[in-house]
């Protein structure tokens, strides 16, 4: 196994090493009260990619991936936790919430065909195991009762604190991103909650050694990474907002409960720009896949769309180029029929070696485009190359076309398209292209006249 990839820890790309026989991954999983968005989406693509290129070459993975569904206090809506703001707003209770988005999750997992983690531990049945992390935590001086009578991590009590994000403790100021804004009884400003007293909270809420409270947001991944992975992660993986403080804490609390680094290497997918702007509810461009889907485009056109760019760079998606993925996935597969049924078997050294460098993927596309368009490769060899290549990509390479029979308003209309351009009226022909495009056929016209097929 040669997987070299980049550390954020250590700012090196770092092969990813074992003494066990099976490699731990842990991936931070959704917070269930939403769809998740494209954005997030990369981020599980980025671990299934990890996931397949340690495979591909006989390896083997035991990935944990969390499910938060004990919602944390939202950076939009002050005192206000997420799943419970959602519940009120369906009006439904936050449990019923949880499992509906969870159930989504899933389902776009699926249809992006990332391989479903070993296991998918909720929050909210693992409090018992974050109860004992904080009370070890507390035993042990990294964690004090304070005033309000919520429990608080020291930050002070933790040496290496902001190795990951590079932040120092005397230069962060009061109120970051994503934590609570009633902590007025902690004892310094960067100490963050590790559980929270109800107070007038009915919902969600569990007994413990403080009282009536629920979990902060950062401990349960150290509790649920650490039972599940047996105390050590040999790869974190993430969103690049993950960074700060969330994984800085959860190295905190992981490392000061268990005495030792708890995590091998922590790998960060970047930010994703939408039509080049952040993607927010605010700004009105938050896309998700079932949108992809609704304007009739392969789910998998998303996948190879993220494979076009480096998982550590930001990305810049558009529908247009969403829209050229999903023209490549039909080319290659038709290209794949074409060059028959052979089931000849290759390792293709050039298109792994990418991969296994940093995770290469475009440079891996060009060399699956380099076959496909070589007349040194014949054809079996190229569709054996392509064939091996799918098992990493993931992108249903060697999926046929089902045969369809078009409607006879379909009919209809190509009838009246070949007239249109008999008869040169161009404004005509374009607007009958678009609406048999919106039908789900694709058109495109040739020397020899007119030609569909299904999207």
């Amino acid at each position: 196994m040669t997987l070299s990839i980049y550390d954020t820890l250590s700012r090196t790309v770092k092969a990813i090493s074992s003494s066990k026989p099976t490699t731990s991954m842990y991936c931070c999983g959704p917070t269930v009260y939403r769809d998740a968005h494209v954005g997030n989406l990369r981020t599980f693509i980025l671990s299934d990619l990890i996931r397949r290129t340690i495979e591909i070459s006989g390896g083997s993975v035991r990935l944990i991936q969390n499910i938060t569904d004990v919602g944390h206090i939202s950076e939009d809506v002050v005192g206000q936790d997420k799943i419970l703001s959602q519940a009120a707003v369906e009006k439904k209770d936050p449990f019923d919430i949880a499992r509906v988005y969870e159930a989504k999750f899933h389902a776009d997992l699926a249809l992006l065909n990332v391989i479903a983690a070993d296991e998918y531990p909720r929050a909210s049945q693992s409090i018992d195991l974050m109860i004992a992390m904080i009370t070890e935590l507390i035993a042990k001086g990294f964690a004090y009762v304070g005033s309000d009578s919520s429990v608080y991590f020291d930050a002070r009590a933790f040496e290496s604190y902001g190795q990951i994000s590079g932040n120092r403790l005397d230069a962060l100021k009061p109120g970051y991103r994503y934590e609570y804004t009633d902590e007025s009884g902690k004892r310094f400003h960067a100490d963050w909650a590790l559980w929270k007293t109800a107070e007038e909270r009915t919902q969600m809420i569990w007994d413990s050694p403080w009282g009536f409270g629920f979990p902060g947001w950062h401990i349960e991944c150290s509790a649920m990474s650490m039972q599940f992975l047996h105390n050590h992660v040999d790869l974190h993986v993430g969103g690049i907002d993950l960074r700060f403080p969330h994984h800085e804490n959860e190295r905190a609390q992981s490392n000061a409960s268990i005495g030792n680094e708890t995590v091998d290497l922590w790998v960060h997918g970047e930010h994703l720009l939408f039509e080049g702007r952040k993607m927010s509810k605010s700004s009105g461009n938050v896309v998700l896949l079932s949108d992809v889907v609704s304007r009739g485009l392969d789910p998998l056109a998303l996948r190879l769309c993220f494979l076009e760019n480096r998982f550590r760079s930001q990305m810049d998606l558009t529908w247009a180029s969403i829209e050229s993925a999903n023209a490549t996935l039909t080319k290659w597969r038709k290209k794949m029929t074409q060059w028959g049924g052979s089931s000849k078997k290759v390792v293709d050294q050039e298109f792994l070696d990418a991969m296994e460098n940093d995770l290469d993927a475009p440079r891996a596309l060009q060399r699956i485009r380099a076959v496909e368009k070589s007349s040194q490769i014949s054809d079996a060899d190229k569709r054996a190359i392509f064939m091996y290549a799918d098992k990493l990509l993931a992108l249903d390479l060697s999926r046929r076309k089902i045969s369809r029979s078009i409607s006879k308003e379909q009919q209809s209309l190509l009838n009246a398209r070949i007239t249109a351009r008999k008869e040169r009226r161009w404004g005509d022909s374009d607007a009958l292209r678009a609406e048999l495009e919106a039908s789900g056929l694709e058109i495109s016209d040739s020397a020899t006249g007119q030609e569909w097929s299904w999207r």
